[in-house]
């Protein structure tokens, strides 16, 4: 491993390094989920935007029981396998 002298060149490289990790870390955490039992769960602002609608709305299927969830405490999650079932069981051919 090369050591990082006092030059100005050398810091700036070791920052553009740290800057890049932390940018890989962001994109990582907002695009994969973690699994659990083969199952990816989604929270509400997740399955607003896969859906197009807003938290009111979510809401209201949550209350007629369109759409399946998990409370945990006081978080909700969803099944996104439950999402896509729930899109296909309602598709119009």
């Amino acid at each position: 491993m090369k050591q990082i002298g006092n030059s100005n060149e050398d810091m700036l490289a070791l920052l553009e390094a740290v800057v890049g990790i932390k940018n890989e870390l962001l994109y990582i955490r907002e695009y994969f989920h973690p699994l659990l039992k083969g199952e990816i769960y989604l929270t509400g602002y997740q399955v607003c935007e896969m859906l197009h609608i807003t938290k009111r709305t979510l809401q209201q299927y949550r209350d007629d029981e369109l759409i399946p969830f998990i409370k945990l405490e006081r978080k909700i999650l969803f099944r996104e396998s439950d999402i896509i079932k729930v899109l296909e069981d309602n598709y119009n051919k």
